[in-house]
């Protein structure tokens, strides 16, 4: 089954690349560059099931972003990325930079196979 996936990070490369992984693994993947865009999305789009955010973002970060997403949509799925952020407790991370194994591995583990 295909999952809808949001990939949120401030930088356009990242996105780009992410959201490439992503549709290989058979995803459909929407992107979002902040926590506010995110949250518009999650709202105005039901099919998202995962939820890719970058830690380190203005504004709100992706620590912020986490907790009101699963605050809207319990059921939501996360994983963080950080290139230099620690992890915090709640919520799976994957260290950037990463490989497409690596992102396979991560998403079975964490929020099921795309």
């Amino acid at each position: 089954m295909s999952r809808t996936v949001l990939v949120v990070d401030d930088d356009a490369g990242v996105l780009e690349v992410v959201a490439g992984m992503l549709e290989e693994l058979g995803c459909e993947a929407i992107s979002a560059t902040s926590g506010c865009e995110a949250l518009d999305q999650l709202r105005r789009n039901d099919r998202i099931s995962v939820l890719i955010t970058d830690i380190n973002m203005p504004g709100m970060d992706g620590h912020e972003l986490a907790e009101r997403a699963t605050r809207l949509r319990p059921e939501l799925k996360v994983l963080q990325l950080s290139g230099r952020e620690r992890r915090r407790d709640g919520f799976p991370m994957i260290r950037k930079p990463f490989t497409a194994e690596d992102l396979v591995h991560t998403m079975q583990r964490t929020t099921g196979v795309c």
